[in-house]
């Protein structure tokens, strides 16, 4: 197959010739509102800030849970090495505008660049960074290796290969290895994971805990809690969180379903993808389900039967307002989202049967009973009929979740380790000359 015949320097010129078809795709974001106008020459490899003096630790997380997940490790990171700036790039908008809320001072946000060696070089030769974290799964060949080119040392966190993936890099080994022997160490998710990674051609792998496991609860403004507390009163009340197409009819489904048993109940529906808003209210009302938006300002009446929460960043407020939670993603083959979300805010949770995003988690919730898995809309009705009837078993199974989740922390500490090395024992910058090379 062609894969085999893959190098870093086939690639690179790949990308070259693919230029054009490049070019195209990110017009085609742009147009979709997928890309931020004012900063779009960031993607190009032209940055819009300049690079602060000393020492800058350049940390990548693909979109918003990755990005998010870094914030514990660089509050820890900026008080062990205060005069250490922190440069953390995404390529998504939404991690843009919910990093710009929460960054420390000393941190600073850019787009990555796309993958033409122009764009990378241009981003390279400008931040300097001093050491690189790249997190989960999402390397792009021309910019790990045009960093490691320079000599810079590079971690990978959280790292994460699934079964496809790992038969997918197989088939290019002559790319795979030389993309992941440049990472001085990984950090993987999993020892699935581990031993892919290995097999693919990476060095010192070990598995020391999960960054996500170690976040703090999702942030949230109290005033708008206590208002909207207000007004659901002593409704019932779940909560369909980070869901995907096709995951809102069962949602749909299963709360007309709950309203013939319980007809004050208050669904709440945050989609994973907030300009979906239009499409679910539509959903949601062809079921004859009457619907308040929070992205129009609508308020919560005795009449509402779904509360959609179309806007980003609302998560926190969300699992405060819901005893019950649903974890998107599960459903519907996305792999699921991150069940420690809620249970760290005292939610009892259930969940659909795709959960490889988090297995590690998934184990740890259903070895404590904390969480319960669906198929459809009809079982999900059913689960969470079952919670909305017992108090005592909804209780128990939420404080089983929250102490699930404070057991399985440790990655934080893990991981800044491993940077606390490489800053105070810099790599020799010339240890990867030549990589670029094959």
């Amino acid at each position: 197959m062609i894969e085999t015949l893959i190098t870093p320097r086939s690639y690179r010129y790949a990308s070259l010739l693919a230029s054009p078809v490049i070019g195209a795709w990110l017009a085609y974001r742009r147009s979709r509102g997928k890309e931020d106008e004012a900063r779009f020459g960031e993607r190009l490899g032209r940055p819009s800030l300049p690079r602060p003096e000393g020492r800058l630790v350049w940390m990548h997380g693909a979109s918003v849970g990755e990005s998010l997940s870094l914030l514990p490790l660089v509050a820890r990171l900026r008080e062990e090495f205060p005069d250490a700036h922190v440069l953390i790039t995404s390529g998504t908008v939404s991690s843009a505008q919910l990093l710009r809320e929460r960054l420390p001072a000393g941190v600073q946000h850019q787009f990555v660049p796309v993958d033409r060696p122009g764009a990378v070089r241009r981003f390279v030769r400008h931040w300097r960074p001093d050491l690189s974290v790249w997190v989960e799964s999402e390397l792009w060949p021309n910019l790990v290796l045009e960093t490691a080119a320079r000599g810079t040392p590079m971690l990978l966190l959280n790292g994460r290969v699934s079964r496809r993936s790992a038969t997918r890099w197989r088939r290019a080994p002559h790319l795979s290895r030389p993309l992941l022997a440049v990472f001085d160490c990984v950090l993987a998710q999993t020892e699935a994971d581990a031993e892919r990674f290995r097999a693919l051609g990476a060095r010192n792998v070990t598995v020391q805990g999960n960054l996500k496991n170690d976040a703090p609860p999702l942030p949230a403004d109290e005033g708008s809690v206590a208002t909207l507390r207000d007004a659901i009163g002593a409704r019932p009340c779940w909560a369909a969180a980070s869901t995907h197409e096709g995951e809102e009819d069962a949602v749909a489904e299963a709360a007309s379903a709950l309203r013939r048993s319980f007809p004050d109940l208050l669904t709440i529906l945050a989609p994973r993808h907030p300009e979906r808003g239009d499409t679910c209210a539509e959903l949601l009302e062809s079921h004859g389900l009457t619907v308040a938006r929070h992205s129009a300002g609508g308020a919560i009446t005795p009449a509402t039967a779904v509360y959609l929460v179309d806007t980003l960043g609302e998560l926190g407020s969300v699992y405060r307002l819901a005893d019950i939670a649903f974890v998107g993603g599960s459903l519907a083959a996305h792999g699921g989202h991150n069940p420690l979300e809620p249970a760290r805010l005292d939610c009892a949770l259930v969940t659909g049967p795709h959960t490889e995003n988090f297995l590690e988690a998934f184990a740890a919730l259903e070895d404590a009973g904390a969480v319960a898995r669906v198929s459809d809309a009809r079982t999900l009705a059913a689960a969470v009929r079952a919670l909305l009837d017992d108090e005592a078993a909804r209780a128990a199974r939420a404080a089983a979740a929250g102490e699930a989740a404070r057991a399985l922390g440790g990655g934080v500490e893990a991981a800044l380790g491993l940077i606390r090395d490489h800053l105070e024992q810099p790599c020799g910058r010339n240890a990867r000359a030549g990589v670029l090379g094959g």
